[in-house]
């Protein structure tokens, strides 16, 4: 019976076809990972993937590659994006957000802060705000509770329980709510693929929504944060209407008209203007 060879030896051929398997499967492959899996050098592996963006499946982000985005009317299924692919998108607007969201939090006050790459600048800007102290945070974000690692003991940091999502570095169900089930936080910034006046704040994955949805019933107010290309956008996974949010922060790019959609549904806006400074509408 004729065996496989050692992924080592694999020609480069073969091994950048099982990388790119990988990209579309996890969203996200790192040097490191590749280096283990196929016995090679970060050198070689750099290469394999230098390749693949060159043949335009993939684009480099830190420390390893990204699929590259489907193109518009493309008929597959909707893809999650990495976190790392999320991270490297958006970057001013969701600094802006981060800032503006930031802002809402005073000293001794409970937060709770969702996964997602908008919510890490959020907890950047909560770092950075050297005014604040006594604020516990409580998130399921693994990337987000080492951001906020710097600002303890200001800050405690709780992070809740779960199984380990590795395409954001995301804890869901099972136990996700372990923690949420036994708090009632004074604010939630809740992450989300979509703000629409008819179907309100959607996230691509069904877990992750359901997360969402128990931190809406784990704090007294709740804020979303998401950037001008989420908004009037709809996906599978419901994490509540416009009516369970009290706030959204957006960036200074947001569509006036979607702005007014949402407005009229119910939402107050917060909005820093070009020059960053913000704006609130009811």
């Amino acid at each position: 019976m004729e065996t496989s060879p050692p992924r080592e030896l694999l020609p480069a051929r073969l091994r950048r076809s099982q990388i790119r398997l990988l990209l579309e499967e996890r969203g996200f492959v790192r040097v490191g990972e590749l280096r283990g899996a196929f016995g090679i050098s970060g050198v070689t592996a750099r290469a394999d993937l230098d390749a693949l963006v060159g043949e335009g499946i993939a684009q480099r982000v830190h420390g390893g590659a990204v699929p590259v985005a489907r193109a518009v009317g493309d008929a597959r299924p909707e893809r999650e994006p990495s976190f790392e692919e999320s991270l490297a998108a958006s970057v001013l607007p969701k600094q802006q957000i981060g800032r503006a969201a930031a802002a809402l939090v005073s000293s001794g006050q409970s937060v709770i802060l969702d996964v997602g790459t908008t919510t890490l600048s959020v907890a950047r800007a909560l770092v950075a705000r050297a005014d604040l102290t006594d604020v516990v945070v409580i998130t399921n974000g693994l990337s987000i509770a080492l951001e906020l690692e710097p600002a303890i003991p200001r800050f405690t940091v709780i992070v809740t329980g779960g199984s380990l999502r590795p395409l954001q570095h995301s804890l869901v169900d099972p136990l996700a709510d372990s923690v949420l089930g036994q708090v009632h936080a004074d604010l939630a910034f809740i992450g989300c693929n979509g703000v629409d006046a008819v179907h309100g704040v959607t996230n691509i994955n069904l877990p992750e929504a359901a997360v969402k949805a128990r931190m809406l019933g784990s704090a007294a107010r709740a804020v979303v944060v998401a950037d001008a290309s989420k908004l009037g956008q709809a996906h599978l996974g419901r994490v509540g209407s416009l009516g369970a949010f009290d706030t959204l922060v957006t960036d200074a790019t947001a569509d006036p008209a979607t702005l007014a959609t949402l407005r009229e549904a119910g939402l107050t806006i917060l909005q820093p203007d070009d020059g960053h400074h913000l704006k609130r509408e009811a």
